[in-house]
């Protein structure tokens, strides 16, 4: 059998090249239509399913808000709450200033050099103790309650429950010292006292907190009485050059 092309070359090229067009066109529809799909899938669910999704969660916290409104003293519920959850804290870092009390009934001299505290400060930022007080027997008792607090110290139980004893005071500071009359006309002497206190007094992590009178065992009232600067140390003797 024989076959005759009659068809030129050049409308053979043209049939392939419109056939070609056509593939693209058709393949560029697809693209195209796929990504409108695409497009409306995604706007679908960010305005459709997102929306819904938002009215959900917002019906769900206006719920939970009617709930929660309804609870009576809800501010005094949350509050003691947060309150509860710094209870450990606090306890842990708190001061325990009942024991400066456990402390003054230790200092304070015995009468007749007993004195009156008419104001009593703590100060746990700046560690420091401040009095007001009043002495009937004038200087001397002032002098002598300042030496029993200079020879004070406390004892304690630290953490790892060794005793320990360190002194109780530091930069004693007496001022303002001035004669005056109390309530029933007696005269005394008036005066400011306050001192640094050694921090294991009020720490929580000390126990069994008490506080002692030293003075090297020299207890006396003529040793309290007595300036400690008149007392020095003998001098030694002269070595002449020979």
């Amino acid at each position: 059998m024989i076959e005759v092309n009659l068809i030129p070359d050049v409308k053979q090229e043209l049939i392939r090249t419109r056939r070609i067009q056509s593939a693209v066109i058709t393949t560029t529809i697809l693209v195209g239509l796929a990504s409108i799909a695409i497009v409306a899938l995604l706007a679908f669910w960010v305005f459709a399913v997102q929306a819904v999704r938002s009215n959900l969660a917002d019906t769900q916290i206006k719920e939970g808000s009617k709930q929660l409104e309804s609870i009576e003293d809800l501010s005094k519920v949350l509050t003691i709450q947060n309150q509860l959850t710094k209870i450990t804290d606090l306890n842990t870092g708190k001061h325990i200033d009942s024991r400066t009390f456990g402390v003054l009934s230790v200092i304070i001299p015995t009468a007749p050099n007993d004195i009156q505290v008419s104001k009593f400060t703590v100060d746990s930022n700046e560690s420091t103790i401040t009095l007001e007080a009043q002495a009937y027997n004038g200087y001397s008792a002032v002098e002598i309650f300042k030496k029993t607090v200079e020879g004070a110290a406390i004892k304690y139980t630290d953490s790892n429950g060794d005793q320990q004893q360190v002194p109780l005071a530091s930069d004693i500071v007496v001022s303002d010292a001035s004669y005056g009359k109390d309530s029933s006309g007696v005269r005394v002497l008036r005066f400011n006292f306050s001192f640094n206190y050694t921090e294991e007094l009020l720490s929580p992590s000390a126990k069994n907190v008490t506080t002692i009178i030293t003075n090297n065992g020299n207890v006396t009232d003529s040793y309290l009485g007595v300036p400690n600067s008149i007392f020095v140390n003998r001098a030694a003797d002269l070595k002449e050059n020979n």
